[in-house]
C-alpha cells in the first residue's frame, strides 16, 4: 500500500493483501478505500443480497430522483475496478486462519465455491445475511448467537462481535457487516469506509508507523489553495517533527525518518493543479454517464443540447448511416 508500506517486499504465498467478502454497499465502499490506498484487494461478490430485494432506492445521497438497484450495483462495482480493486464473481465458502506471527505473511486462507483458495493478510466481512463462512475462526459462542423464530431456534452472526471500527479479537479479521449500520444502504457504505480506514491504519502500524501518524484521510486537495510556504518540503519536515515530537519513536531513528518521508510524500501527492482537477471531473462525468440510459440523458438535457455537444462530423456520419 502507499504511505510507507513496502510494496516491493517479497511475500511468500500471498495472493492479496486484503480480501473483502460481499459486493454490496459496505463491501464496495471498503474495497474502494483499500484500493485507493494501494492495497492489493479482491472483492468476492456472489451470494444472498439484501439490497437486491429493494424495488427502488430513494435515500442514497447523490441521486435526487432515486436509483434502481441494478444501476447502483453497476456503478459500485465499476468504482471498485477503476480504483484497481479486483472483482471475483464467486461465493466464499470458508475462511481459515493460518498460525503466524509474521505480519508480512498470509493470516488467512479464503476458499470460494468454484475457484482456487487464496491467501491473504486481511479479511473484511461485508455480508449482511451470512456469516457462516467465518465459523471456526473463533469460539462459536463468541461469534454467533441464537434466537427463537416461530418456535424454532436459529443461529446467526453476532452483530456486536466486532468493535465499532470493525476490529475483532482475531488479528486481521474485520467486520463491516453484519452490523447495526447495515440496515440502510448509505449507512452500510459509511460503515465499510470506516472499517477500511481501520485496516489501513493497522497496516501502517504493522509497517512501523505509530498510531498518531498512521491515521489519515483520503482527500484530494487543490494546488491553488496551498499557501506558498507549504510547497517547500522542508516546511513539511518541520511541521511533522513538531507534530510528532512526543512520538514513541526516537526522532533521530531510521524508522522515524522513513515514516516522515512516506507521510510527506503522501501529503504532497494529494495536491492537484487546475488541469488535473478538471480532467478528473471530466473522467468522473464520463464514468457516470456510461451507466445511464441514453434515453434518460436525452430526456434530461434535450436533443438540441446533446447535438450541440457533439462534433459535427459525428452527426454527419450518423446521418449518412441512417439514410
Amino acid at each position: 500500500m502507499s504511505g510507507g508500506v513496502d510494496r516491493d517486499a517479497v511475500v511468500t504465498g500471498l495472493d492479496y493483501e486484503a480480501v473483502v467478502v460481499g459486493g454490496g454497499p459496505a463491501g464496495c465502499s471498503a474495497a474502494v478505500f483499500l484500493a485507493r490506498e494501494g492495497i492489493d484487494v479482491a472483492m468476492f461478490n456472489r451470494g444472498r443480497s439484501s439490497i437486491a430485494r429493494c424495488a427502488h432506492l430513494g435515500n442514497y445521497l447523490g441521486f435526487p430522483g432515486g436509483i434502481d438497484v441494478e444501476t447502483l450495483y453497476d456503478l459500485m462495482h465499476d468504482h471498485v475496478e477503476r480504483a484497481s480493486g479486483e472483482l471475483v464473481g464467486d461465493l466464499v465458502e470458508s475462511v481459515e486462519s493460518r498460525a503466524t506471527d509474521d505480519t508480512e505473511e498470509a493470516r488467512f486462507r479464503v476458499t470460494p465455491q468454484e475457484g482456487e483458495p487464496v491467501a491473504t493478510r486481511c479479511v473484511v466481512a461485508a455480508t449482511r445475511y451470512d456469516g457462516e463462512y467465518l465459523r471456526g475462526l473463533d469460539d462459536d459462542a463468541a461469534m454467533f448467537e441464537t434466537h427463537d423464530h416461530g418456535g424454532e431456534t436459529r443461529e446467526h452472526f453476532d452483530r456486536e462481535y466486532a468493535d465499532p471500527d470493525g476490529t475483532t479479537p482475531i488479528d486481521g479479521l474485520y467486520v463491516a457487516s453484519p452490523s447495526e449500520a447495515d440496515r440502510q444502504a448509505i449507512t452500510a457504505a459509511g460503515r465499510g469506509a470506516r472499517v477500511a480506514r481501520r485496516v489501513v491504519t493497522d497496516a501502517r502500524i504493522d509497517d512501523g508507523w505509530w498510531p498518531a501518524a498512521a491515521e489519515d484521510v483520503d482527500w484530494v486537495r487543490r494546488e491553488a489553495e496551498r499557501e506558498e510556504e507549504w510547497a517547500d518540503r522542508d516546511r513539511w519536515v518541520e511541521w511533522f517533527d513538531q507534530r510528532h515530537a512526543d512520538a514513541p519513536v526516537d526522532p533521530e531513528s531510521e524508522r522515524f525518518a522513513r515514516v516522515r518521508e512516506a507521510a510527506i510524500d503522501e501529503t504532497l501527492a494529494s495536491y492537484v493543479d487546475a488541469d488535473e482537477a478538471e480532467e478528473q471531473a471530466a473522467e468522473g462525468g464520463r464514468a457516470l454517464a456510461d451507466h445511464l440510459d441514453p434515453r434518460a440523458v436525452v430526456d434530461a438535457h434535450g436533443a438540441e443540447a446533446l447535438l450541440d455537444a457533439m462534433d459535427d462530423e459525428d452527426i454527419a456520419a450518423y446521418g449518412a448511416r441512417a439514410r
